[in-house]
């Protein structure tokens, strides 16, 4: 019996092919002026341009800057959505009090907050970070409060039968209930917190992928744009890959 992931390497390698296709399409698009070349450049030049960014360390720095910024956004944002989420999945009181607030602030893009933000932190890292706070935030608490809340009827019933207290409960039964809930959040936290990079990092930064995209276009050097959309892509997918690894390591039990 073939195991799950050997039945879908086909369609792996088709994926693959089709990718490979359309860089072929687009290359020879390019060269015949089929698209317009200050707009879509040839992966031929993109390519070039990466490499040339990788060898003289520029690219780095710009990956090493967006990270930083990435990291200290998740902790402060991820980390405040923990903490509240589950004082608010524990308690249907303040769950009640705080629907409120959860369903006006939500759905505000970070983005909205940047004037907000420059007025009051300035154009230094504090904007910029707050900015990726705000976007890693709402994944972890939505999906913390969805845990805690899903917690097995039964076994909060059998806690009470056995006469446990509440730090018991919480401890023994609700937090490991919700540890899948919890590393899903963090996953969306952090995929959110690296795509938000691009908007921080239009605050007045002099380094950073967002800026060097930023930096490009007012230049007209779709190249260089084009290279740090796919720097951009490549970590996030990383980053996502990373965390998945993590979390089926970690809730080993998840996945059996």
């Amino acid at each position: 019996m073939k195991k799950k992931g050997e039945s879908y390497i086909g369609l792996r390698i088709l994926s693959w092919a089709i990718l490979i296709a359309l860089f072929i399409f687009w290359e020879i698009a390019s060269a015949h002026h089929w698209l317009n070349p200050t707009i879509m450049s040839r992966p031929t030049k993109i390519w070039a341009r990466f490499v040339q960014m990788i060898t003289d360390g520029s690219l780095l720095a710009h990956v090493l800057a967006s990270l930083g910024r990435v990291f200290k956004g998740f902790l402060i944002g991820a980390g405040l959505g923990l903490i509240l989420g589950l004082f608010i999945g524990l308690s249907q009181r303040l769950e009640v009090v705080a629907n409120l607030f959860i369903g006006i602030l939500r759905p505000i893009p970070p983005i909205a907050w940047i004037p907000l933000l420059i007025l009051a932190l300035g154009i230094g890292e504090g904007s910029k970070v707050t900015v990726i706070a705000i976007g890693s935030f709402w994944p972890m608490l939505l999906d913390t409060i969805s845990g805690v809340k899903s917690t097995d009827r039964e076994l909060l019933e059998l806690g009470r039968t056995l006469e446990k207290n509440r730090r018991t409960v919480v401890l023994k039964i609700i937090l490991p209930s919700a540890i899948p809930a919890i590393f899903t959040g963090a996953r969306q936290s952090i995929s959110r917190a690296w795509s938000c990079v691009v908007t921080a990092e239009m605050i007045a930064a002099s380094v950073g992928v967002g800026f060097l995209i930023q930096y490009a276009r007012e230049l007209s050097q779709p190249a260089l744009m084009f290279v740090g959309v796919a720097v951009i892509g490549l970590i996030g997918l990383l980053i996502d890959w990373i965390t998945m690894k993590l979390e089926n390591k970690i809730i080993y039990w998840k996945e059996q």
